[in-house]
């Protein structure tokens, strides 16, 4: 057997990381993207990223050569059963953070995407029958105590963090047992969105009221634009994920939600209330605590002790 060069092993991992740290750094910085729209409905938004994603994903599959996958998908009614839901579940998540980027609450979605991974050990442990170590247990109690405790003194039920960290949750639930690529899959979604997404955006031509060659070019253009914010990371994530260990792409995920929360603080002058404070510590404390388990898990799990001999 030919031996790993250990120098070509390192350099397949920093290319993983810059890879998958790029993908999370556009996701995170990608508020500065959509205030630029602002002046534009979410849901009209949503439908042109669709359609523009839709046709920018077909040239990226035929480049890619994924045109055999995407088309055998597309003959399979289970991958389409599967693939509805997420397809809704994409949508009302597109939605829902773009609308509370826009109308200034970058750090409720940062809290959904800090909160995500926690609740995506709860959806495991309810739906997949997964059993909680007790650390990943710890963790679960604090974030719902930080959930409590900002519904209960900020005075305002967090809809947005937990609308967000629960349809991302169920949509990673669900694309967990189709047979298919992420690239693929988007694609298919993209494809089933497209349909009424043209229809909505020829009816606001049509009308008149619509955003694209009525407002500016450099609109035109950031619609536009949305195909390649939404392909392109999710390549580099792909790419990334299939030079690294889970647990480091689990560690590089946080990279998104704090760009946000930096956003939301420092660009976007968000209030920072003692009570969110507190909560995006108990939550930080959680993820913490959550990742450690998760590195000590996965060493455990590819590096068993070697057995004691009696």
């Amino acid at each position: 057997m030919k031996p790993i060069d250990p120098s070509k092993s390192g350099q397949e991992s920093l290319s993983g990381v810059m890879c998958a740290a790029s993908a999370f750094l556009i996701w995170g910085l990608s508020p500065m993207y959509w205030k630029v729209l602002r002046q534009i409905p979410a849901l009209e938004i949503i439908m042109h990223r669709v359609i523009w994603s839709f046709l920018f994903l077909i040239i990226l599959l035929v480049f890619l050569r994924y045109g055999n996958e995407f088309t055998a998908s597309l003959k399979k009614p289970r991958t389409f059963a599967i693939l509805i839901p997420t397809t809704i579940l994409l949508g009302c998540n597109w939605f829902i953070y773009i609308w509370a980027v826009n109308n200034d609450h970058v750090l409720q979605a940062s809290l959904g995407y800090f909160i995500n991974p926690l609740i995506n050990i709860l959806l495991g442990m309810i739906f997949l029958r997964e059993r909680l170590r007790r650390l990943q247990t710890v963790s679960l109690i604090l974030a719902f105590v930080s959930v409590l405790y900002l519904t209960f003194q900020y005075g305002e039920f967090p809809w947005i963090a937990l609308s967000l960290a629960f349809a991302f949750g169920f949509y990673g639930l669900i694309r967990k047992v189709a047979p298919i690529s992420a690239l693929v899959g988007l694609s298919v979604e993209m494809l089933l969105l497209s349909g009424p997404a043209l229809g909505y955006i020829l009816f606001l031509y049509i009308r008149g009221v619509g955003a694209i060659f009525h407002i500016s070019v450099r609109i035109d253009l950031f619609l536009m634009g949305t195909a390649f914010l939404t392909a392109f990371p999710l390549l580099l994530f792909t790419l990334g994920t299939k030079r690294l260990h889970l647990s480091t792409v689990g560690f590089l995920q946080y990279i998104a939600p704090t760009s946000m929360f930096l956003l939301g603080v420092f660009l976007y002058n968000e209030p920072l209330s003692s009570a969110q404070i507190f909560a995006f510590v108990l939550i930080w404390i959680a993820l913490f605590i959550y990742s450690v388990d998760a590195a000590r898990y996965y060493r455990m799990s590819t590096h068993p002790p070697n057995p004691t001999i009696a």
